[in-house]
């Protein structure tokens, strides 16, 4: 088991969309960044590729490539998702919490998992999103951005069986330990 831990945050801006999730939510302002500045997602990816020990999204997403100027981030989760397979490793779960004061997000959150397991092949009840507020405190609570965190589990595929045959005479399936013959 590899466990993970994600957070961005970006400051609101006039002018902007609102991408949360892969979703436009509306409202006045939006997030300011290189790509869509979608903080759920970003916290997600970091979240899976730092269980992953792969490196974050900016060794793999830099801010200073053009190539990544107002991407939407439900592409780069789904190299992200790409790079995890690669690598052998499964999406156990993830849990993310959005930190907004405005606006609410309860009515976009299903959306929002769904965007997300979609983008990464895995079933809605794999991922959480929840939202809360801060009781006015701090730049998220006075409205001056938004902020996301997120967790995940991933598990590394390192035995496709389901029946453990290192100790198995040679040529043996396993049935023997309790295996189903092939």
């Amino acid at each position: 088991m590899r466990i993970g831990m994600g957070y961005d945050v970006h400051r609101l801006a006039a002018g902007r969309k609102l991408i949360m999730g892969g979703v436009e939510i509306p409202y006045g302002k939006g997030l300011l960044g290189h790509s869509d500045a979608d903080v759920l997602l970003h916290a997600v990816m970091d979240a899976l590729l730092g269980a992953a020990a792969l490196g974050d999204i900016g060794k793999h997403f830099p801010d200073t490539d053009p190539a990544y100027e107002g991407i939407s981030s439900l592409r780069l989760l789904e190299h992200v998702g790409a790079l995890l397979g690669e690598n052998g490793y499964v999406i156990e779960n993830i849990d993310a919490t959005i930190i907004a004061q405005r606006p609410k997000m309860r009515p976009y959150i299903d959306q929002m998992r769904e965007n997300i397991a979609s983008a990464l092949g895995i079933t809605a009840d794999q991922v959480s999103v929840k939202a809360t507020t801060e009781e006015g405190l701090g730049f998220t609570g006075s409205g001056e951005g938004i902020s996301s965190h997120a967790v995940c589990l991933l598990e590394k595929f390192t035995n496709y069986s389901s029946v453990d045959v290192t100790n198995a005479p040679s040529g043996c399936g396993g049935c023997c330990m309790g295996g189903e013959q092939a």
